[in-house]
């Protein structure tokens, strides 16, 4: 079957947690690409200041919170309502929780797990039979490197999160793989946001990934064909056996 070609213009792309960070970067290149765009968080009106300028027939906005079911499923059942189809979930909200053998509570893990892992789950469950239906469905979950292994000194409840985050992905892609569905999971390493603010045994601000770079590799991700999947991709800055 010949590929289609992916026009985004035509296209709605979901993004979760687009007030800051990495979600705000992927936010404005999707812009620039031309991407028609459906873009939440629990800060909307942020969202908003940022992105006020935009052309609104391209850009809906709206309140989204990762740990209230409810709001997953408005925000998707509005997409509809607006545009009338989803081609895309960045699913990009998350937090950092040190939770380990020695530290961090229960409620810090059950945080971790609500808003890393189920709500994702929850927001592909609903957006998967609008991404069947368009063709070429996408599901980019952002994942770390921490997701590909365990760091000494890192949170365990973080890094298993992340762990369950890269098998949703590769479970996504499997259950609609046959529609033209594909999902990824972006790895990246230490990224120069709010979220490390405080961490310790992280890499200096000075060697982070910049969240324009992951904007980046969202769009290429977005832009590839159904017959070029790419199931992982790992972006470390720095040097690691493997990743």
């Amino acid at each position: 079957m010949a590929d289609l070609i992916l026009h985004p213009g035509d296209r709605v792309i979901m993004v979760s947690g687009a007030s800051r960070g990495i979600g705000a970067a992927i936010a404005r290149a999707l812009l620039s690409d031309g991407y028609r765009l459906s873009l939440a968080s629990r800060n909307p009106d942020t969202i908003d200041e940022l992105f006020g300028h935009a052309p609104p027939e391209r850009l809906m906005v709206t309140y989204f919170d990762a740990q209230e079911l409810k709001s997953a499923e408005q925000w998707v059942e509005g997409t509809i309502s607006r545009y009338g189809r989803i081609d895309g979930l960045v699913n990009n909200a998350g937090i950092l929780r040190n939770v380990g053998f020695n530290s961090g509570d229960e409620k810090d893990l059950n945080d971790l797990w609500a808003i890393n892992v189920k709500a994702p789950f929850w927001l592909t469950k609903l957006c998967l039979p609008h991404l069947r239906k368009a063709g070429n469905g996408r599901v980019i979950n952002i994942a770390s490197t921490d997701g590909k292994r365990f760091r000494h000194g890192g949170s365990v409840g973080y890094t298993m999160s992340k762990h369950a985050l890269i098998a949703l992905t590769h479970a996504a892609r499997i259950e609609g793989w046959d529609d033209g569905v594909r999902a990824t999971a972006l790895c990246p390493g230490a990224v120069d946001t709010d979220l490390l603010a405080g961490i310790q045994n992280t890499a200096p601000v000075a060697e982070r990934l910049q969240p324009d770079t992951l904007a980046g590799l969202v769009s290429m991700v977005l832009g590839l064909p159904n017959t070029a999947s790419v199931a992982e991709l790992p972006v470390n800055t720095r040097l690691e056996s493997y990743i």
